[in-house]
């Protein structure tokens, strides 16, 4: 009863106050108060600071599954999930995102995972062990030298062999490259970037595929770290760019603390149905049956929250979201122009990057920082995600102006 009566007041805090309320430890309410402050003005990294999670939250406490240990160990996809798991709810986002990367309801396999990075660990785990249990070889990966460092650390943590491609100055994979680092004696496992890191840069999967062609003798395995466009593209006009039957790709792997704005790392993964099913065989009898993915324990929170943003957020308000974000970012690449400020963007991409202004804008604006003599040395980038507003994007302008 005192606990009922306990969460009870404390969500009616919650509700009734607009205030934060205080923590009772010093340290922790400043730390908290500099972030909601920075929060502001965080243009530089790719999350999403519109959150909608607050109602998850109510209901979380006021429900006491805040006092409920889940872990979703186990296969979401089986027929007889694990009860005491989020793993049903787990399911439904997967289906609810299946037909949006162009897979197909029968023949998709996927889990929530606990971040980008865990999506493209178990898509080249997966697409190594696809590859060599076809072949008998174990493949080669082949990535852009512009694609995020996970990837790379990925390949060194699996022991396998990898191939940087050079790509060009926007951060493109380069075709004519990749066709000469092709080693025709081992399969290919192709990591294609929906995103760069710096320059937003997305890999001309259809001219890759083109190189790839030329090759028939080749088994192929395509995996796409799609953690940032991922999650916008499918609500836009450009959504082909994210379909496994258009692109012809194997896994896929998205954020969903980016664009999504789930509050902490987390992310989804899938693949085809026979990509699962060349896995190596781990029958746990404890749980349920087959554990082919890598983590044994996840998240069971996660699930729920992205299950809840589909039921409250949904397909249309993230279109609406999606389209105001790269009308917002060409909006912002027409103003550095205006003012003479060198700067550069990707077609389909949410990311501007141009000359990097002073140290004091870099630091107010949490500008992620990179280099290039052939843009002039010095760069910084803003990632217009749905917080970086038009009207946030003029005081920013007025700001270099100033300068």
């Amino acid at each position: 009863m005192k606990k009922h009566l306990f969460l009870f007041v404390a969500l009616l805090a919650v509700c009734l106050s607009t205030e934060a309320q205080s923590s009772g430890f010093t340290k922790l309410d400043e730390w908290t108060q500099t972030w909601k402050e920075a929060q502001l003005t965080y243009f530089g990294y790719p999350v999403n600071e519109y959150s909608a999670l607050a109602d998850f939250y109510q209901w979380y406490v006021s429900s006491g599954m805040d006092a409920v240990n889940l872990n979703n160990a186990g296969d979401p996809m089986t027929d007889d999930p694990w009860n005491m798991s989020s793993q049903a709810f787990e399911r439904e986002v997967i289906e609810f995102f299946t037909p949006l990367y162009g897979f197909e309801r029968d023949n998709v396999w996927g889990i929530v995972t606990h971040s980008g990075t865990d999506g493209n660990n178990h898509g080249i785990y997966f697409g190594a062990k696809y590859l060599f249990n076809k072949t008998g070889k174990m493949p080669i990966v082949y990535v852009s030298d512009e694609a995020h460092y996970s990837n790379m650390r990925i390949c060194d943590l699996q022991n396998l062999d990898v191939k940087l491609i050079k790509s060009d100055e926007m951060g493109r994979m380069i075709p004519e490259e990749l066709d000469k680092a092709l080693d025709h004696t081992r399969p290919v496992l192709m990591v294609y970037a929906m995103g760069s890191t710096f320059r937003g840069a997305i890999d001309d999967m259809d001219a890759l595929n083109a190189v790839l062609d030329k090759y028939p003798e080749l088994t192929v395995f395509r995996h796409v770290d799609a953690a940032l466009f991922g999650g916008y593209l499918p609500f836009t006009e450009y959504k082909e760019m994210v379909s496994s039957r258009k692109m012809r790709f194997d896994a896929i792997a998205i954020s969903g603390h980016k664009f999504f704005g789930i509050d902490s790392p987390c992310g989804l993964f899938l693949c085809t149905r026979e990509t699962y099913d060349n896995q190596n065989n781990f029958n746990v009898t404890y749980l349920n049956g087959n554990m082919r993915m890598i983590n044994c324990s996840r998240d069971a929170v996660q699930p729920l929250k992205f299950w809840w943003l589909i039921q409250t957020v949904g397909y249309d308000q993230w279109s609406e979201q999606a389209n105001r974000m790269l009308e917002n970012t060409a909006y912002l690449k027409q103003q550095l122009e205006a003012i003479g400020w060198p700067c550069w963007a990707n077609e389909y991409s949410n990311t501007v990057f141009f000359k990097r202004p002073s140290k004091a804008i870099v630091r107010k604006y949490n500008l992620a920082q990179g280099y290039d003599e052939r843009f002039g040395g010095e760069l910084a980038h803003i990632v217009v995600m749905q917080h970086v507003t038009k009207e946030k994007i003029d005081v920013f302008i007025r700001a270099l102006q100033q300068e």
